[in-house]
């Protein structure tokens, strides 16, 4: 009897560890379709949905290089965009050293979703945990939830089309908390501090923030000088 729960007990391990493999190697496999573009300018529309702000839709432009390297440029004016940006790039999300861990399986608007936790090597760093939510088929990030040291939980929701191939998306919608939210100096939007708001509904929803943008084309591996980014 000690022999047969010993078994089971080295099954149950073995199987622990077999998971934790499956999910690090589809990590890999999804990060080495991201390590395809190594820099791109995208062009698109951005919208910002905050409760206590009226930021009119923006004509934007996008810059990534690798390794984590990401500027939102607004060609008409200045681009809202919440501490938390760091999220918004996979690139960045899958950098570093991490455990990646089988957290099961999902739906996301009909495609099955494999789900693996990101648990970061440093414990000192930014982001806390990163939870992926996988399309195995496509090898494509459907969505990312991502909690961090100063702002909390983000949520990074992509939808893939004429860009899958290099694991870019054609619209994402970014989801932050907008508790220590503030507009930069200088910006004249129609503002409200929210303080009247939130006596009024003080609300999880009314705390939250998004950020859509639907790209119209991206230009990919041409090259980006570093002075782009400052």
């Amino acid at each position: 009897m000690i022999k047969i729960f010993r078994c089971f007990l080295v099954f149950i391990a073995l199987a622990g560890n077999s998971y934790a493999q499956d999910a690090a190697a589809l990590v890999q496999k999804v990060k080495a379709k991201l390590d395809k573009v190594n820099d791109y300018e995208a062009t698109g529309e951005m919208k910002t949905n905050v409760s206590f702000m009226k930021v009119p839709a923006a004509q934007v432009k996008v810059y990534f290089k690798k390794p984590g390297k990401i500027k939102i440029r607004n060609e008409k004016g200045i681009s809202l965009v919440p501490k938390g940006t760091v999220s918004i790039s996979l690139n960045n999300l899958l950098s570093g050293q991490y455990q990646a861990l089988d957290a099961g399986v999902d739906n996301i608007n009909g495609t099955p979703v494999k789900v693996v936790k990101l648990l970061p090597q440093d414990e000192n760093g930014e982001v806390v945990l990163s939870k992926l939510y996988i399309d195995e088929s496509r090898l494509l990030i459907l969505r990312a939830k991502t909690t961090t040291r100063e702002s909390g939980t983000n949520e990074l929701e992509m939808q893939y089309g004429k860009f899958a191939a290099y694991a870019l998306p054609d619209k994402i919608v970014f989801s932050f908390n907008t508790q220590d939210y503030k507009l930069p100096k200088g910006v004249t939007f129609d503002y409200d501090d929210g303080s009247q708001k939130k006596k009024e509904n003080n609300t999880k929803e009314s705390q939250r923030g998004k950020i859509e943008i639907a790209y119209s084309a991206y230009i990919i591996n041409k090259g980006i000088a570093d002075e782009v980014f400052k």
